[in-house]
């Protein structure tokens, strides 16, 4: 039998990490979900902002399509007329105005957002287009 007096004593080593190095991977993963969240909502801004550009547009469009539609040629005038499209309340105003040439007129179409924090639009679109009277 061997004694344990003779045995050199040996020292349990625990294993784990240290607070230093727990606290160094906090701060790495804090960073990578700080870059992570900055570039999401970049993502969204961005969508939201073609979405209304799109969305903008085809408003104004319809609307110049709508005044070569019709017989004869526009008169010079300016209206506006909240519109609801898709799910967003917009403001249009329509603007048209005489040119040098007497048989052509010059529109331009205005499209603004309501939302939510604010009274007034915010004017995202604006498209202009000539018309000319039919032969």
């Amino acid at each position: 039998m061997v004694s344990h007096e003779i045995l050199p004593t040996v020292r349990r080593r625990h294993s784990g990490f240290t607070l230093l190095e727990v606290m160094v991977a906090l701060l790495v993963f804090g960073l990578i979900a700080t870059a992570a969240a900055e570039v999401g909502g970049n993502y969204i801004g961005s969508f939201e902002r073609i979405r209304d550009k799109t969305l903008a547009s085809w408003l104004a469009d319809n609307q110049i399509n709508e005044l070569r539609l019709q017989q004869g040629l526009p008169a010079v005038s300016q209206n506006t007329r909240d519109v609801d499209y898709g799910r967003y309340r917009w403001q249009v105003t329509t603007r048209i105005s005489a040119t040098p040439e007497p048989g052509i007129r010059r529109v331009d179409v205005t499209v603004a957002r309501y939302r939510n924090d604010r009274p007034e639009p915010a004017s995202i679109h604006t498209l202009s287009a000539f018309l000319g009277a039919s032969s």
